[in-house]
């Protein structure tokens, strides 16, 4: 279980720097982070759930990481406008002895997002070739 204050780089912005949150709510499949110190009109959550269906080789678990940041509009400056990024991972874990399918894919989803392929360094400021991809909107 993650600790109940995310202050040691857990979290980073695109600039690389560390960005604190600390847990709101925890329920049975579902916890809920806020960011420390972000101002109440405009909140920045990190949410993480699972949700089971079916029962032996058919049971399937989706897991989601997400965050949602609300900031005001750059067009129109009176309207507040909310960004979100997640991560599914859905996963027939009643079919499976071990992790190795689920960190393959996710090990694949993450290098692209966050590299540009050659380099094993993490992109941060989402100049990655998936991230660019999801940003621009290219394919």
């Amino acid at each position: 279980m993650l600790t109940n204050t995310l202050n040691t780089n857990e979290i980073k912005d695109a600039s690389g720097t560390e960005v604190e949150f600390t847990r709101l709510s925890i329920g049975d499949r579902r916890t809920e982070f806020a960011k420390i110190s972000e101002t109440p009109a405009l909140p920045n959550r990190l949410t993480i759930s699972h949700l089971e269906s079916g029962a032996g080789i058919t049971k399937r678990r989706r897991s989601v990481i997400r965050f949602d940041r609300t900031t005001a509009g750059e067009v129109d400056t009176t309207v507040n406008v909310k960004s979100s990024a997640y991560i599914v991972l859905d996963s027939p874990v009643g079919n499976l002895a071990a992790t190795t399918a689920e960190k393959a894919v996710l090990a694949q989803l993450i290098s692209f997002v966050a590299s540009l392929g050659a380099s094993t360094t993490i992109l941060y400021d989402c100049t990655g070739n998936g991230a660019v991809c999801l940003v621009d909107g290219g394919i």
